[in-house]
């Protein structure tokens, strides 16, 4: 048998009430993406706002579904409280300090928003995460093995901020917020991908997603928002330097699960 094969069937054919949820919400983020363009040449620019804050709720609602098919509710919430209370604090830091993102400010775009972060921003990072755990798992293996935590959380950090070389250049471009000296990648500071890295990787200790045995929905997550985001940026929002490095990183990482995790389907391990 093929390893495509034994990665196909790592997916279940019969989904139960928790799956349906999951994969629902997701069909209906897709759609709500699949739409956003076409409500844009509409519309025209004023729909960005609305139209992001819809799409990154009902993300987030896709992952949060698939969490509780994992752990069920309380640790879903307990995971998204971590989340959401971590990455605010970090953004209000951060954008009144410099530190650990760079020297950055929210424009009034994005509404509501708390002591000059927007309350989407907390959504945003989860919406996101939960599927890096994921890619982490298929990579590492879930099987508990000494020092794994750490090195897990240090990949799920590398594994998220992959992503954040599709999304900083097109929020920035949108005016969502704005850097005091925008040069680095695409007018991105480096310093923001340390900070990126360095947020996920406690966010991620703090929450120890330690046992995932239904990593379907949050796979399917990512490789969704790797296929959107390169063909949205580079076809339809006019930046392919970002779409070109955002794919090829988020492309290495969604290889590197399939490779290690049909290798240990193949040799019978966890």
């Amino acid at each position: 048998m093929t390893t495509l094969q034994h990665f196909v069937r790592s997916f279940p054919l019969h989904l139960d009430t928790h799956q349906r949820w999951s994969y629902g919400l997701i069909v209906v983020w897709l759609l709500a993406m699949i739409a956003f363009p076409i409500a844009y040449w509409i519309e025209g620019p004023t729909i960005i706002p609305s139209a992001i804050t819809l799409a990154a709720v009902l993300q987030a609602l896709a992952a949060f579904t698939a969490l509780v098919f994992n752990w069920r509710i309380r640790q879903a919430l307990r995971a998204f409280t971590i989340v959401a209370l971590v990455t605010w604090f970090a953004e209000f830091v951060g954008s009144k300090t410099g530190l650990p993102f760079g020297d950055y400010t929210y424009t009034d775009v994005l509404q509501p928003q708390l002591f000059g972060v927007p309350l989407l921003i907390p959504v945003a990072w989860f919406m996101m995460l939960p599927s890096a755990w994921a890619m982490a798992h298929l990579i590492l293996g879930q099987s508990p093995r000494p020092q794994r935590r750490l090195r897990f959380a240090l990949l799920s950090s590398l594994v998220f901020t992959a992503w954040d070389l599709f999304l900083d250049p097109q929020m920035v471009a949108w005016h969502f917020w704005q850097w005091a000296y925008p040069v680095g990648y695409f007018g991105i500071p480096w310093i923001n991908y340390l900070g990126w890295l360095l947020v996920s990787f406690v966010v991620t200790w703090l929450v120890n997603p330690h046992a995932m045995p239904n990593l379907g929905p949050l796979v399917v997550i990512y490789a969704s928002v790797w296929f959107l985001q390169s063909v949205g940026l580079a076809w339809f929002w006019g930046q392919p330097g970002p779409a070109l490095f955002g794919s090829l990183a988020m492309g290495l990482v969604m290889f590197l699960a399939y490779k290690r995790s049909t290798a240990r389907s193949c040799a019978g391990e966890v």
